[in-house]
């Protein structure tokens, strides 16, 4: 199994998850700013039949993962500078949804998301702020994603504040980007005790028979989430 994270995030988070697969490190660089700028998220989209990376994607994860026989398509527009541009690839895929904010999907994304339903919210980084735990049960640190798909959509999510989330460069970071999923287990970096909803999280996680992994005990940390990919 390969793990793609953020270069920057907490080194005892690192050791834990190479403890489940060999990890792929994004590192700093200058094709966005610097706060995201070794944000997986801002370059990748997996969805449950495809990774799309960005045309631009750094040589190094793109030798990477053709080094070691790792399938994935190119998407259509590069990653730039600033909003719009850092948001072509943060949407939510699963089963069922493309959840994301389709004035700035990928036109790949949406080409190989046929058939599946799609639910167009405000939010340009819904990945940052959106975690699918399976098809029907979401985790969201924005408001109007949580309005969107609990009221108008009748899915199941739960809303969590982010405001102790930590970003370098922001006043802070996103649930979404702390968190990747494998299986049943829901990988956090981070302890949701630092959080007020830290027993809301592992109640709803719980019913949906999902195990939640700690990776270091700290303040939750906006790595611009976790992908595991199959080998």
């Amino acid at each position: 199994m390969y793990i793609v994270i953020d270069s920057k995030i907490p080194s005892e988070a690192k050791d834990n998850l190479s403890q489940y697969g060999q990890l792929i490190e994004f590192k700093p660089h200058s094709i966005t700013y610097d706060a995201i700028s070794s944000h997986p998220d801002i370059f990748l989209c997996q969805t449950p039949e495809n990774i799309i990376l960005a045309p631009n994607t750094p040589l190094e994860i793109i030798h990477k993962f053709q080094n070691n026989q790792l399938n994935f398509i190119f998407g259509k527009r590069a990653v730039g500078q600033q909003y719009p541009q850092t948001s072509f690839y943060n949407a939510v895929v699963t089963d069922s949804f493309l959840i994301h904010n389709t004035k700035n999907t990928d036109d790949k994304i949406i080409e190989l998301s046929s058939g599946k339903k799609i639910i167009s919210v405000n939010q340009g980084y819904t990945r940052c702020n959106l975690v699918s735990l399976n098809d029907s049960s979401f985790i969201t640190s924005d408001k109007g994603i949580y309005n969107q798909l609990q009221i108008q959509e009748n899915i199941s999510v739960l809303y969590v504040n982010p405001e102790k989330i930590r970003l370098p460069g922001h006043k802070n970071g996103f649930f979404g980007g702390c968190c990747g999923v494998y299986g049943q287990q829901l990988f956090i970096i981070g302890n949701i005790n630092e959080m007020e909803e830290g027993s809301s999280i592992r109640i709803f996680a719980e019913k949906v028979g999902i195990q939640i992994i700690e990776l270091y005990d700290g303040v939750l940390y906006d790595g611009g989430s976790i992908f595991f990919i199959d080998s």
